[in-house]
């Protein structure tokens, strides 16, 4: 008999999830895959409409893993047509360039429906259930009972042996949840309705320059010339327009620098090394793992260890000596500098050692994460996790060359709301008041703009698998602030159930508490690896033994 598989979401995890069983899978087995949206294999980070066009993604297309084909292959083989209507010049692609997120979204979907031509082509039979939003699942001895509701016709329950969870970030459809206050800059859409007055975005990162960036489009022209600085001008009436961008430091993104893919090798701070630690189940775990930290860092770039004093400073004291002196200059001076140099660089096909040797070793302190008390986790996230955050989350040139161009015609700040500040957005006024430094200030519109935060076990789409404790809250094995659930290294939740074994959990916003590192379509590729391999691995067993596997049934509610 063949195994029946689910798959709840059809964005970047699902494909690469599904192109991970199909690499691997021998023998029969019936394939649905649920999305909530009309069409699947976007993703919503990828979707027309939740993405302006001017949004660019944050991976270069030299880091996208392949699917059926590269993206550098796949842009090479489409109509000139097709590329200017995506933003892209058909005569400057290149693999370390950065494309709009709507160029990604058609390459996704079309490797997507190159899996299905192919699994079909093998005689797996694979069902596209779009417009489908699964309201609930439950455990049974006959396999994991899945509510289903259509956008039309009747709710349904389906029995699944295996059901993949990788239902992606979570945000509201209707994002402004207040006259006003934006829970999120997406959709896009929604932002231009926003009027041209001063308008506040909390966050810095690429997540907000996507939202400055698509409010400046609503209200004026970016012109960008070839060799020239981009130049922004104002449509007519939209004078008041004005953004304030502001974080704790009050900092922006550097650029994209220069350095070889796939990484090299650490050689002391290596996962080897940090795995033993673990293991010793060491009392001082992260002080123990930034003495790793510290000393890879010394060996890649000595002058930098010198210049900074690095053999003197805690945890802690390296945090704020890595920030100092962009803390203590303009942030569009610096962040001129900084894109100067990185074009430089990138000229010379120079790689800057020390920042290297952190992007490196940021993957490799978070295998610790998991592993830390509840005080040495605080510790992390506010001390080390910040550090390698900048490094891991620098942004296209052309990000930073667009905030300047609207810095320069005034039309943009940014500034550092420091740690005893407040944002107040349940007042009469729209949008959002905030004090800082004493001072207070209104933003008739205000957008929070800092992305995906863990969420806690309540928010859990599914909550008959908690109930069953299929899945568990973390905050009960662990520390009561720790939000979450809890996975293993197969992403099965941690639990006494028997049917854990079933389930696969790739819901990031759930993981994110104790895998702060996962986010992003590496990521996608990397857990969808694993878990395509182990699906694999059931089907063979499955036709071998003869079959556990039941055909999918379906019932009408």
């Amino acid at each position: 008999m063949s195994l029946s598989i689910a798959f709840v979401g059809a964005g970047p995890t699902t494909i690469y999830t599904f192109c991970a069983f199909l690499r691997g899978m021998t023998g029969a087995a019936e394939v649905t895959i649920f999305e909530e949206q009309p069409r699947a294999g976007l993703g919503t980070p990828y979707r027309p409409g939740w993405n302006d066009p001017a949004m660019l993604s944050n991976i270069a297309s030299i880091e996208i893993p392949p699917i059926g084909e590269t993206l550098i292959e796949w842009l090479a083989r489409q109509p000139r047509a097709r590329l200017v209507r995506l933003g892209i010049d058909p005569d400057e692609i290149d693999e370390h360039a950065f494309y709009p997120r709507l160029a990604l979204g058609e390459y996704f979907l079309d490797q997507f429906n190159g899996l299905l031509e192919d699994a079909r082509g093998r005689g797996i039979a694979v069902e596209i259930a779009s417009s489908c939003r699964v309201t609930d699942i439950s455990a049974a001895s006959d396999g994991l009972h899945l509510a289903v509701s259509p956008r039309r016709g009747d709710a349904f329950e389906r029995i699944y042996d295996r059901v993949v969870l990788a239902t992606g970030h979570q945000w509201p459809e209707e994002p402004e949840v207040r006259p006003g206050y934006f829970l999120s800059p997406w959709p896009a859409t929604a932002l231009q309705r926003i009027p041209p007055v001063a308008i506040g975005i909390r966050g810095s990162s690429l997540t907000a320059i996507d939202a400055a960036v698509a409010l400046a489009v609503a209200h004026g022209t970016l012109i960008e010339t070839e060799g020239e600085s981009i130049d922004y001008r104002i449509h007519p009436g939209a004078e008041g327009f004005c953004i304030t961008m502001m974080s704790r430091k009050g900092l922006l993104p550097e650029s994209d620098f220069y350095h070889p893919i796939p990484y090299e090798p650490l050689s002391i701070c290596t996962p080897e090394a940090i795995e033993a630690l673990v293991v010793a189940d060491c009392d001082q775990l992260l002080d123990r793992s930034y003495d790793l930290f510290r000393a890879e860092l010394r060996a890649a770039d000595p002058d930098y260890a010198a210049r900074v004093g690095l053999d003197a400073l805690s945890l802690e004291e390296f945090a704020d000596r890595y920030f100092v002196d962009r803390i203590a200059a303009d942030p569009f001076e610096w962040a001129e500098a900084d894109l100067a140099e990185a074009r430089v660089n990138f000229a010379r096909e120079y790689t800057v050692p020390w920042r290297y040797a952190i992007l490196r070793m940021h993957e490799v302190l978070g295998l610790i994460v998991p592993h830390l008390e509840e005080e040495a986790l605080e510790r992390f996230n506010r001390y080390l996790k910040p550090v390698f955050v900048d490094e891991y989350a620098t942004v296209p040139h052309l990000s930073i060359e667009r905030l300047l161009a609207l810095h320069r015609t005034g039309h943009l700040d940014v500034t550092a709301l420091g740690d005893d500040h407040r944002i107040d957005t349940h007042g009469k006024e729209s949008g959002a008041v905030v004090t800082m430094h004493g001072q207070r200030r209104h933003f008739p519109a205000f957008i929070d703009a800092t992305g995906q935060r863990p969420l806690a076990a309540e928010a859990f789409p599914f909550p008959t698998l908690l109930e069953q404790e299929v899945v568990r809250d973390a905050a009960e094995d662990d520390a009561a602030s720790i939000k979450g659930i809890v996975v293993d290294a197969q992403f099965h939740p941690v639990s006494a159930h028997p049917a854990r074994d079933r389930l696969f959990c790739l819901s990031i916003p759930f993981l994110l508490e104790r895998h702060p590192f996962i986010q992003g379509i590496t990521s996608s590729y990397e857990m969808g690896n694993v878990v395509g391999a182990e699906l694999a691995a059931a089907v063979a067993a499955t036709g071998s033994a003869g079959g556990e596997g039941a055909v999918c049934q379906e019932k009408r509610a």
